[in-house]
């Protein structure tokens, strides 16, 4: 008997392992950039030995068409603008319902899980849940700017080849609402939207004698700020935050006609395998002391109830600098893209783009 021991250990052996491994899952993250630092991973992976967490970074336009290529398989969970949801799911069908009792909604900043629960609830069924959100308005240099208030301040002579904008969709919509139109109220008729963004386009065709440049991304809008050549911009609240560490002359400024807000969330693809996982992390990236490592690195605002309090200390002294309680309330949180509508701006963006 003695004999087959040894056999009989390793078979043991054997068998824990594969049980082991088998116990074992990968986290598969459909998400952007900085989303998920090596440093929360790490984290998280100590707490959860058996979770392996796998990033793939995206864009609202990639998440969707990669999940459309696989119904919803190959992921297990995703981090779409919440205004991208509902349309998506309704034409594809790449979503699942999410679980909230599985959700420490406690932790959710109420005004956000409201408004991203009501633009992804179909049929009965919530699909997402707020991840971080943001605005895109105006950054300044006050020693060079101090009266810029709203978006038509870009076209102002006073700063003519010391001003730029990005040539996407949030200059158009920008635009709209300093001209004093609802382009959100247009969306579902996109007759009447082609007739806001027509007034949008001679505006901004005007405009282009006045610019700088057309930036493309953070890095060169960054640049051009800290160098002086431009004094106004249109920007991301994050990169105007993150440049008053550098110099507290660059300022955020909420347009008088209302900041543009953004609102990224948590969502469940059709297919992912590792659903459980998915709500840890969820549930994880909720906590108070991994919000501050979170908005370090998003230089966003988690959406906790206490996300601003939670922030970096000097991107939280930018944002009190920035927004007043009235600036809060005048943020126009974006709304649902409907079909048709992403065609329209194309064309409009080529139109100015174009033009002499």
């Amino acid at each position: 008997m003695m004999r087959y021991r040894p056999l009989l250990l390793c078979s043991a052996m054997g068998l824990a392992l594969t049980l082991s491994s088998a116990g074992a899952e990968t986290l598969r993250l459909l998400t952007w950039g900085n989303y998920a630092p090596d440093e929360v991973i790490a984290l998280f992976e100590a707490e959860y030995p058996d979770i392996t967490v796998e990033v793939t970074l995206s864009n609202n336009e990639e998440m969707i068409a990669k999940l459309r290529a696989t119904s919803g398989a190959g992921f297990d969970l995703a981090q779409p603008g919440y205004n991208r949801v509902e349309a998506a799911q309704e034409e594809f069908g790449i979503y699942k319902p999410m679980d909230l009792s599985k959700i420490d909604l406690t932790r959710i900043d109420p005004m956000l899980l409201e408004k991203v629960k009501a633009d992804t609830t179909i049929g009965g069924e919530v699909y997402s849940v707020p991840f971080d959100w943001g605005t895109t308005g105006l950054m300044i240099d006050k020693s060079a700017a101090p009266g810029v208030k709203d978006w038509l301040d870009l076209c102002d002579e006073a700063y003519k080849g010391r001003s730029s904008m990005r040539l996407r969709r949030s200059i158009l919509v920008g635009t709209a609402f300093a001209l004093g139109h609802d382009p959100f109220a247009a969306y579902s008729d996109l007759a009447a939207y082609q007739a806001i963004l027509d007034d949008v386009t001679e505006t901004l065709i005007a405009c282009k004698k006045n610019l700088k440049t057309y930036w493309q991304g953070g890095d060169d809008l960054s640049a051009l700020m800290l160098s002086g050549e431009v004094v106004v911009a249109e920007t991301w609240d994050s990169t105007a935050f993150k440049l008053f560490e550098q110099n507290p002359d660059i300022l955020y400024v909420p347009p008088s006609s209302g900041a543009l807000g953004w609102i990224d969330t948590f969502t469940l693809p059709a297919k992912g395998e590792a659903d459980d996982a998915a709500y840890k992390w969820i549930n994880f990236t909720y906590r108070p002391e991994i919000v501050p490592l979170l908005s370090a690195n998003t230089g966003s605002i988690i959406a906790v109830t206490d996300g601003v309090a939670l922030l970096p200390e000097a991107v939280r002294g930018a944002v009190e600098a920035a927004f007043t309680p009235e600036d809060f309330t005048k943020i126009r949180f974006a709304a649902q893209i409907r079909p048709g509508v992403e065609d329209l701006e194309g064309k409009a963006l080529e139109k100015i783009k174009a033009a002499e």
